[in-house]
């Protein structure tokens, strides 16, 4: 026989394209539309369905940016379409490339009942088979016209003043495209799906394959029945010539996805979070109209957030969403509040996303998540599996490290081991994408790149447009049903995401183990871009720490009321802007100022609540007391307490030979050169010098920073290739203090000024780094080279540590070219080490250099610690980190871990200083400095009992007493949602001493009754 392959399916794509999809709806009537344009901001809904709008003309162009519009359209059913499925056609001038960044509508009937979204692939409303004709349709659409920021055609990632309603302009963005009413042909429709699902069958077969030919002589047949003068009057005997192909049913060994309707939905992003509210109502309401068309369909939401938007914004939505939440098809997942960075986010906040977010669904519908559902989060921090079994969770799928760039990940499915052994079973989807379309190539792609073949034959595959929102579509369900059990393809069955994990685990108890953090070669820039919204971030947690301590203490101790709902609102306010393209620094700059001024307002309100708390404790005196809210004591005021501080001797300032001075308290000697480099950090006691021979310290480096792609996500490697020292000064002095010098740099268009420390009686160096910053596309340092040889470095993670190599022997290690620590790094050799400590920068990278000594040939390693401090991307926010800056780092000589844990809370929590009546009691203590206490409140269910959550922060095994400063009747070891561990025998309580044991890294929360 002849190859008429590439004619056939040539044929296939014209008739579709030309002939087969025009005739879904082959008789159309224009609507009248009228429209009214919002001024400002969106309007609550009965005041956009009262206003009164104009009349306008299809080609019209409409909507500023970042505006509301609201149209009206109303029309006449013509009298010859009784009994005819007849549907609105609502085309508001999409792009149909870009579902989900461009404009959108949520359309309502007169009486304000929501009733689906529109978006480029779901533009119609079906209004019915009315059995006469002269029906009178009237609807209304709120439409948003948001402007597409991010162009894909392909990505450009351009400069734009878009990003922000104060600099975006009031240019109509869009052209109304078509308003009609239409008669909708079911069987014309139904031969669209079953000519795509088999052509995109067809193509993904082998061309030796029979299965491939018979297809294709089906279609051929198919196509030859097709009258293309009258398609809807041909279409069911072309329909008659696929039945026996697509009856054919898969072979028993076929690869088996689990379809989970889906829309991720960015809770902010190329879009403000208001505007996420929106998204959400129009997605949700979809959504359920779906669900009541289609009975096999099931749909997961993830982001308690996003469901507390729709309950409190769009009380409509919400009445429909319970109903499909009761009927088991409309699905809470992952149990976070958002869908979070994990890499960044503190230890307690990575607890209180899980803590919020699980809590909400218990809530309002009885319902805990198994599952994580992080689909789109920029790696995932080796701490997160401890986490997620404390939350009694048990599974994790993510699709993200399916983008990493240098190396593959070896599995699908496998179980992730955490820094303290927990072990989560966890899934990627080998369809690499969270915006499955059950197209053929995604399916066939899901089958080949499958890894665990052999093993396990099942994968989830996350159906629907998301992103920025739209959800499921209608072709998306009837292409999965022609896929339940078809010959050539794998099957696929709509099944909950616990449902799918519950099947996995079961058909593969043992998979392979992966340990340690789950690194995502892409988006490593994430970790510095928006220096403001990093620091509100790591602020905001540790003023959350001290309004929970302070506040519990006085509340057992004087009466005082304990701030619940206040508590309650800010956290939920941080843990959203903890959402993977907010913390990130990778939105819109309308989402990070906001997200700045958010942050100051919750500081201003967290400081009156610590102010007030501790007030209530000192009482009323002049005994000068210094509060400490780090989980170690310092200066002789104990963790979580209150006294007058001790002396700690004094800070000597003298003039160094060849200019600059030397700092020196007894424990440190530190010289700073006339370039306001630190030329020496001696430890005095030990007798070394933490610098490396020759070289400097505090040393600011400056790259070119312009990535290959995703401007704010990424820094490529070559930006190491170019980098300029930053040693001229414009001056250098002795600060008033005596125990400080200042020193001043300029740069380009930008300006610097340093503040170098020793306070007395400590052996840490405070760099102080004021930034008055107004470069672009560069990428600005703050280099230590260290004199340590030593094969690894520890970077704090949620609830511990991580260890990476210092050298790149492999192309894995050589990918984590910059990575993430929150508020240390530390690097030691057997008896002596080096902590770098920070107050808000995450990024860093470190270096392994060998040189030879010129004397003896000896070589010496200089291990360079660099943390990353601002960016100056241009997309998608231009004016990315322009401003002022501020940051405080500090080198700690001789530091051991414990001294880099305590000094990175140090840091993080400056002292407070109050006059009073004299000491404050801690509430809690502990007698093991490796055991760190992270959270002391008091219950969330308002009982009054005593929350304490610690972890072992060393790496090895601990036995540690909690004594209490309180007298308590009862403890109880619970999970992070303040349960009781039914499996858990609770620690003896001996009078006010609790005395616990604990595993390398191990968390406990330990929940007191109070007598």
């Amino acid at each position: 026989m002849h190859d008429d392959r590439t004619l056939v399916e040539a044929r296939l794509r014209r008739v579709l394209d030309e002939r087969v999809r025009p005739a879904v709806h082959p008789e159309s009537v224009p609507l009248e539309v009228a429209v009214w344009h919002a001024p400002g901001e969106p309007v609550p809904v009965a005041e956009g369905l009262a206003a009164e709008p104009e009349p306008v003309e299809v080609g019209a162009r409409w909507g500023a940016p970042w505006g509301t519009s609201w149209f009206r359209v109303t029309g006449t059913v013509p009298e010859a379409w009784a009994g005819r499925t007849v549907e609105a056609v609502l085309d508001l001038g999409f792009d149909g490339n870009l579902p989900g960044f461009q404009c959108e509508g949520l359309v309502y009937r007169p009486d304000g009942t929501p009733v689906k979204g529109l978006n480029p692939h779901n533009q119609w409303v079906r209004i019915g088979a009315p059995a006469e004709g002269g029906e009178e349709v009237r609807l209304h659409i709120e439409a948003a016209s948001n402007p597409v920021v991010l162009d894909h055609h392909p990505f450009l990632f351009r400069p734009t003043p878009l990003g922000d309603k104060d600099t975006a302009g009031d240019a109509p963005q869009y052209t109304l495209a078509r308003m009609d009413l239409a008669v909708f042909d079911e069987d014309v429709w139904q031969l669209v799906i079953d000519l795509e699902v088999l052509g995109e069958l067809m193509a993904e077969l082998p061309v030796e394959s029979p299965r491939r030919w018979e297809i294709l002589r089906a279609v051929d047949a198919a196509l030859d029945a097709i009258d293309l003068q009258d398609v809807n009057g041909t279409a069911q005997q072309a329909r008659a010539r696929l039945t026996e192909v697509l009856a054919a049913p898969a072979v028993s060994s076929a690869h088996r996805i689990s379809a989970v309707g889906h829309a991720h939905i960015d809770s902010a992003w190329l879009w403000p979070l208001r505007e996420t509210v929106r998204k959400v109502a129009r997605t949700a309401a979809n959504m359920t109209a779906l669900l009541d068309d289609e009975p096999e369909f099931v749909f997961a939401m993830s982001q308690a957030q996003q469901w507390a938007w729709v309950k409190e914004h769009r009380p409509e939505v919400w009445a429909r969403v319970k109903e499909a939440v009761a009927d088991g098809r409309f699905v809470p997942a992952g149990g976070m509040w958002v869908e979070s960075d994990t890499n960044m986010p503190g230890s307690e906040a990575m607890a209180r996303q899980f803590v919020h977010g699980k809590r909400f669904f218990l809530d309002e519908f009885g319902i805990e998540n198994d599952e994580v559902w992080l689909p789109d989060t920029f790696g995932f921090a080796a701490g997160l599996p401890q986490i997620i079994r404390a939350a009694g969770s048990r599974y994790l799928l993510t699709q993200k490290i399916s983008w990493s760039r240098t190396n593959r990940f070896p599995h699908h499915t496998f179980r992730w081991e955490g820094i303290d052994g927990t072990r989560i079973f966890t899934h990627f989807p080998p369809v690499d994408t969270y915006n499955c379309s059950m197209r053929g190539a995604e399916i066939a792609h899901a089958v080949r790149n499958f890894q665990d073949k052999g093993v396990a034959r099942h994968s989830l595959a996350p159906t629907g447009w998301g992103d920025g929102g739209g959800g499921t579509t209608r072709e998306m369900v009837a292409r999965a049903a022609r896929l339940r059990s078809l010959e050539g393809s794998a099957t696929v069955t709509w099944e909950t995401p616990s449902a799918f994990f519950a099947k996995a685990e079961a058909e593969y108890p043992e998979p392979p183990v992966w340990a340690g953090e789950l690194y995502l070669e892409l988006h490593r820039a994430t970790l510095t871009s928006q220096a403001g919204t990093k620091q509100g971030n790591r602020r905001s947690e540790h003023l959350l720490r001290e309004a929970e301590l302070w506040a519990a203490t006085a509340a057992v101790r004087t009466g005082f009321r304990y701030p619940y709902a206040e508590l309650d609102r800010i956290w939920k306010t941080v843990l959203l802007h903890q959402f993977h393209d907010i913390l990130p620094g990778s939105s819109i700059a309308w989402v990070h100022r906001e997200a700045r001024a958010t942050y100051a307002r919750i500081a201003g309100e967290l400081d009156g609540i610590i102010g007030a708390a501790q007030r209530a404790l000192a009482g009323e005196g002049t005994t000068p007391l210094v509060f400490n809210a780090a989980p170690h004591s310092r200066a002789g005021v104990p963790a979580g307490g209150a006294r007058t501080p001790a002396e700690r001797g004094r800070t000597e300032l003298s003039d160094r030979a060849g200019g600059g001075y030397v700092l020196a308290n007894g424990k440190l000697r530190v010289e700073i050169d006339a370039r306001g480099l630190v030329v020496s950090a001696r430890d005095i006691e030990a007798d070394r010098d933490a610098i490396a021979p020759g070289l400097a310290g505090n040393l600011l480096q400056l790259h070119p920073d312009f990535p290959n792609m995703w401007d704010a996500w990424d820094v490529d490697a070559f930006y190491r290739n170019t980098v300029t020292d930053l040693t001229g000064v414009d001056g250098i002095s002795a600060g008033q203090d005596g125990a400080s010098v200042r020193i001043a740099r300029s740069f380009g268009d930008s300006r610097v000024t340093q503040v170098l420390s020793l306070a007395p009686g400590e052996r840490r160096l405070v760099v102080d780094t004021e930034v008055d910053w107004h470069e672009t596309e560069k990428f600005l340092k703050l280099a230590f080279p260290l004199d340590l040889h030593t094969e690894r470095y520890a970077a704090e993670t949620q609830f511990g540590h991580v260890h990476r190599p210092t050298h790149t022997n492999t192309s894995w290690e050589a990918a984590r070219f910059e990575a993430c620590n929150h508020r240390f790094v530390h690097l030691q050799e057997p008896g002596w080490g080096v902590a770098v400590v920070n107050d808000s920068t995450y990024g860093h990278d470190v270096t392994r250099t060998v040189r030879t000594d010129g004397d003896r040939g000896t070589p010496t390693t200089v291990i360079t610690v660099r943390a990353s401090l601002l960016r100056a991307p241009r997309f998608p926010d231009p004016g990315t980190d322009q401003g002022v800056h501020r940051f405080r780092h500090a080198l700690v000589p001789g530091a051991d871990i414990g001294d880099a844990v305590r000094e990175g809370w140090r840091i993080n929590l400056p002292r407070r200083r109050l006059t009073g009546a004299g000491e404050v009691a801690p509430l809690v203590t502990v007698d093991q400095e490796a055991v760190v206490v992270t959270a002391v409140k008091l219950a969330d269910d308002g009982s009054g009992d005593v929350v304490v959550r610690f972890h072992e922060a060393h790496g090895g095994r601990a036995r540690a007493t909690l004594t209490t400063g309180f007298a308590a009747a009862d403890v109880q070891v619970t999970d992070l949602l303040e349960r009781p561990l039914a499996d858990t025998e609770p620690p003896g309580l001996d009078g006010d001493r609790i005395a616990v044991r604990l595993r390398p890294f191990e968390l406990m929360t330990l929940r007191l009754r109070r007598a």
